[in-house]
């Protein structure tokens, strides 16, 4: 997960269908924005702390995820994949960045593996919360944001993924997973995109 800058560009040439979020019954995902990941993070916060506030505006719940590590017996596959290079509980690298937007009572899904939903009751969560559709932002683009992605499309939810608040360790991962998700899982949005589905329709 060696973390390192990005930029984001456009992703109309992905895009195959259009929709827009559905307040009533969305919720927000900001995956992972860790001081693990500041080199990665750094370069979109704006366009993350945006996408909070429109959504936090919309009456939209944000639900942040942190990934820690506790022992060797939850490594999984990423203790080799890796090289042990993980991020461990109780270490400053684990804690969520400051300035994400995060509020006093939001609630905070631990995870050990790329996927938000693999044994962390945010599924159950979601559905008490009579929530339909997620969207995803966060780091990294082509690794937790994507898994959690495809994990919401094949258990039942409608994905909306963000294309300017997600990053990654360079530009080709983070387009192709653009790419992947246009393709067969979720539909692209940016803030752009998101304040005008969220503003007033005269």
């Amino acid at each position: 997960m060696a973390p390192s800058a990005t930029s984001t560009t456009s992703y109309s040439k992905y895009e195959i269908r259009k929709r827009d979020p559905n307040p009533k019954t969305a919720v927000l995902l900001v995956i992972d924005m860790q001081n693990y990941f500041s080199s990665i993070a750094e370069p979109i916060l704006p366009a993350l702390r945006s996408t909070v506030d429109l959504c936090r505006a919309a009456g939209i719940p944000v639900l942040y995820t942190r990934h820690r590590h506790r022992s060797p017996e939850d490594y999984g596959m990423l203790g080799e994949w890796w090289d042990g290079n993980l991020i461990f509980d109780g270490t400053p690298r684990a804690e969520l960045l400051p300035d994400i937007s995060r509020r006093d009572g939001d609630r905070v899904v631990e995870k050990i593996t790329y996927s938000a939903f693999d044994g962390t009751g945010l599924e159950e969560v979601l559905k008490e919360m009579r929530v339909e559709e997620v969207i995803v932002t966060g780091v990294m683009t082509n690794l937790c944001c994507e898994t959690t992605a495809r994990e919401a499309f094949v258990r039942g939810f409608r994905v909306f993924f963000s294309t300017d608040a997600t990053g990654t360790s360079n530009s080709d991962l983070h387009e192709a997973t653009l790419m992947n998700m246009a393709y067969g899982f979720a539909y692209l949005v940016d803030c752009q995109r998101l304040m005008a589905a969220f503003s007033p329709k005269c």
